[in-house]
């Protein structure tokens, strides 16, 4: 399917039932490379992970900074990702640089949120070892709500991606600028009607899937690179 969905060939993977701009490539890599990557992620040194509420994280190849990321060097098994990812045109002719590996247990999930303005406005997503649904929001005081309406996360609800094991997600233009993303903290999902690539990543209306561990790779560019850390200044 990579080959399919080159870079002339991306149009073709656009959910068109979604607001500009999301592509969903089913099988982007192979359940080989989902096992090497998996494995890759659980050899990691323990330190690399980071704790948080629902969800644990690791950071390759630098923090993003306002005032610029301090480039690390990301590892071969991310990197050949990045260079793939960002061959398709993913980052404007740019090479991502940074990469978040996300765990989530079954039951985990992360509050909705937005990726904001230190990344290219481009978010790609592989996931590996379980599906689950990416829900997309309004913003809190959004012209497009009703104004009787309570702004509550269920008000705001707009609609989900099923987000199948081995695919690629790319979120660009509104999906990435305007909207919010988050995952419920759930063990099965539902499909219903709100789920607007049913299709393309092959669910059926009706069927609830059952959670397990999902790992994601968030791969991202950084624009703003600081390449030397004596740069942020000497004592």
């Amino acid at each position: 399917f990579f080959n399919f969905c080159s870079a002339r060939n991306l149009q073709k993977c656009i959910v068109t039932s979604a607001p500009p701009l999301v592509y969903y490539i089913p099988d982007f890599i192979t359940e080989e490379e989902e096992s090497y990557l998996l494995e890759q992620v659980y050899k990691s040194p323990k330190t690399k992970w980071t704790q948080l509420s629902g969800r644990r994280l690791q950071n390759w190849g630098g923090l993003p900074h306002p005032k610029g990321m301090v480039a690390e060097k990301i590892p071969e098994w991310l990197q050949t990702y990045c260079e793939k990812i960002s061959s398709l045109g993913a980052f404007s002719g740019k090479t991502a640089n940074h990469v978040l590996v996300n765990e989530y247990k079954s039951g985990e999930g992360i509050m909705p949120h937005e990726d904001g303005p230190l990344y290219h406005p481009t978010v790609t997503t592989i996931s590996l070892g379980s599906h689950t649904l990416l829900d997309f929001y309004n913003t809190i005081g959004s012209d497009s709500q009703e104004e009787q309406q309570p702004q509550t996360e269920e008000n705001r609800f707009l609609f989900s991606l099923l987000v199948k094991p081995r695919s690629l997600l790319i979120l660009q233009e509104d999906m990435y600028k305007t909207l919010l993303h988050g995952i419920r903290p759930c063990e099965e999902d539902g499909l219903t009607e709100k789920v607007v690539n049913l299709a393309q990543a092959g669910g059926v209306k009706g069927e609830t899937l059952t959670r397990g561990t999902r790992v994601s790779l968030t791969i991202r560019h950084v624009p703003k690179v600081i390449k030397n850390k004596l740069i942020l200044g000497r004592k």
